[in-house]
């Protein structure tokens, strides 16, 4: 998005307090940046102002001036919920507003997390329906209308407990207003406000801005996460509010339980639209409370996905993941500056706690059935190719076992792959098979494998930053051969895993990658280019506590020189595990890997002050 004069760049200080440190990304109304409070020493996120023109910026000057403004007061409004990214002021620098935010560090926004991963399990949708529907109630009861209610402006992130993208968050009340307050609504010319394809068809045709109509954009918003693709996506905007106006949306097919619950959503009347209270009870239902009476979007991680049930497998991702990474990645290495910190104010500890664990961790469970043609393997002798003849294999595999991956196409996770044991798990191997879980029938593995893979995997994928789960299921020639059972496979996300996963190693084996670390791992470091596994009942040098994201504008030489350790000083605070800060530090360890396939995340570890040993140290 081109910009005026108010774009500033990185190291400039705004109202002499807050340094730009980098671009997080911009929107409708301008640029947000990472800066750093240097009165409080922490990092906040800054919206800047920008326009696209000088005329632009003489017409549309004071709207956007009083948008602005009124975004913060709206969310100033909501401070302290949960579910709404906080902010903490709004200033003028140059003559222009600048809103001073909550920064949400390894934020994910739901856009792309899908266009990452793949459509989430309806379970996971309903949970994140229930936060952001917490949050537009918490508005609504207000007087404030969100307007545009969209995947872009829903936040995923790290919650305290390491649950990856614990945190739902909704964000951009930049147009947002208080009908009954006779308040302003800023517009600009011959512009609509709001998103074409989320729009209720009621605001798209004039009409006023309700709690209802940002419960249809929200209805919008869950289809994406569940689907893929909008309700009403077209080839452009035009047809997209026709669509919204004049057709159904299209039918559902892998949101399961949850369709009957966006269909009422959807519905154009808004007088025949699922209100919020039912709304809140229908996504409930679709997820397993947590005993505490208070968390009302608090739910457990082990829900069926929709092919649980007994039907057709769905069909391939409508969003892809990025491409597949290149085979020749690098050694890890430690981070160099980990004995500076700079600590910000924790957030409030999130009501979703253990939210979308299995998106990071897992990103569904995908599973291949290669259909045999008619009168192929009929018998289902032993000799039959357990999984199909797509999927190349000519034994059942065991617990254990390395593989290696090759998908028909250039984007991964799509079709059926073909699969080769490695023996060894040395080439490196893309995954390995962490269960196996036994059936009755071809029937009941196929219905019911992939679920019970995905509660069979779930702990070990909790355990690490960057994989999911795979489920291959034997055919109904192949049923016999595949020894009745399905084979749960981790495979790396974005690349190979690098050697042996979970139980499967042993002690004293040298990471070649960090994709192969996981959480409370104990480690003997060498040098800063070899890190061995060691029991944590014995000395060891460092543990690993969790995961976190640079930006994409993070290079690695800059991550291992100091940029990975600060980022786990402030997200994965030893302190918060229990580690006496006067005596440890958090350290970092990052490898190539990551940066070539686009994710940038580092493993934080927890090291003492002095460089000594650690022994039975922590919570």
């Amino acid at each position: 998005m081109p910009s005026g004069p108010s774009t500033s760049g990185v190291g400039r200080v705004i109202a002499g307090r807050y340094l730009l440190l980098n671009q997080l990304g911009s929107g409708g109304m301008g640029h947000v940046w990472l800066a750093h409070d240097q009165r409080l020493a922490c990092e906040v996120a800054l919206k800047e102002i920008v326009f696209r023109d000088a005329a632009e910026a003489g017409h549309e000057r004071e709207a956007r001036v009083a948008r602005a403004r009124a975004e913060a007061r709206h969310a100033a409004g909501l401070r302290g919920h949960p579910h709404v990214v906080t902010v903490h002021d709004v200033l003028e620098h140059d003559g222009l507003p600048w809103i001073v935010m909550e920064y949400v560090p390894g934020a994910v926004d739901l856009r792309e997390l899908v266009a990452r991963r793949g459509p989430l399990a309806p379970a996971d949708t309903a949970r994140i329906g229930l936060a952001v529907l917490d949050a537009l109630t918490a508005g609504h009861e207000r007087g404030v209308m969100h307007r545009d209610v969209k995947p872009a402006n829903i936040l995923l992130a790290p919650d305290r407990t390491g649950a990856p993208y614990g945190r739902v968050l909704l964000t951009d009340y930049g147009i947002s207003v208080q009908p009954d307050a006779g308040e302003t609504r800023y517009t600009l010319t011959s512009v609509l406000v709001g998103t074409a394809g989320y729009l209720a068809p009621e605001r798209a045709t004039g009409g006023p801005p309700t709690a209802a109509a940002d419960l249809f954009s929200l209805g919008c918003t869950l289809y994406h996460a569940v689907e893929g693709c909008g309700p009403f996506e077209r080839e452009s905007h035009f047809a997209e509010i026709s669509a919204v106006v004049t057709e159904e949306p299209r039918p559902p097919v892998r949101a399961g339980a949850l369709a009957p619950v966006l269909e009422a959503m959807l519905v154009k009347d808004p007088g025949l639209r699922i209100s919020a209270a039912q709304a809140e009870t229908a996504l409930a239902q679709l997820v397993t409370p947590q005993a505490d009476p208070f968390a009302r979007t608090q739910t457990a991680l082990n829900s069926q996905p929709p092919w649980a049930q007994p039907a057709p497998p769905p069909p391939g991702p409508m969003a892809p993941p990025p491409p597949p990474v290149p085979q020749g990645l690098g050694p890890l290495v430690t981070g160099g500056g980990g004995s500076r910190r700079r600590t910000r104010p924790r957030a409030l500890h999130s009501a979703l706690a253990g939210l979308l664990g299995l998106v990071l961790a897992g990103g569904g469970v995908w599973y291949a059935v290669a259909q045999q043609p008619p009168g192929k393997g009929g018998g289902g002798s032993a000799n039959t190719a357990p999984y199909g003849t797509d999927v190349g294999l000519g034994k059942a595999l065991r617990d254990g076992d390395c593989v290696t991956v090759d998908w028909p196409g250039t984007t991964p996770f799509q079709g059926t792959p073909r699969v080769s044991l490695d023996a060894t798990c040395s080439r490196p191997p893309d995954g390995q098979v962490m269960a196996l879980v036994a059936a009755a029938s071809a029937a009941e593995a196929r219905a019911q494998g992939p679920a019970r893979c995905e509660e069979q995997t779930q702990e070990i994928r909790g355990k690490l930053a960057d994989v999911r789960s795979f489920a291959l299921v034997p055919t109904a020639d192949g049923f016999t051969a595949a020894g009745k059972r399905t084979a749960c496979l981790v495979l790396g996300a974005h690349g190979p895993v690098y050697g042996p996963l979970g139980e499967h190693r042993k002690p004293g084996t040298k990471f070649l990658d960090v994709t192969s670390m996981q959480k409370r791992d104990c480690l003997e470091v060498r040098s800063n280019r070899d890190a061995r596994l060691v029991s944590c009942a014995g000395p060891h040098d460092e543990q690993v506590l969790g995961f976190t994201r640079l930006g994409e504008d993070v290079t690695l030489d800059e991550a291992r020189a100091e940029a990975a350790d600060l980022a786990c000083g402030r997200e994965v605070a030893p302190g918060d595990y229990g580690f006496d800060p006067s005596v440890y530090r958090a350290g970092s360890w990052t490898s190539e890997g990551p940066w070539k396939a686009g994710t940038h995340f580092v493993v934080c570890t927890v090291r003492k002050q002095n460089g000594g040993t650690m022994e039975g140290d922590g919570s």
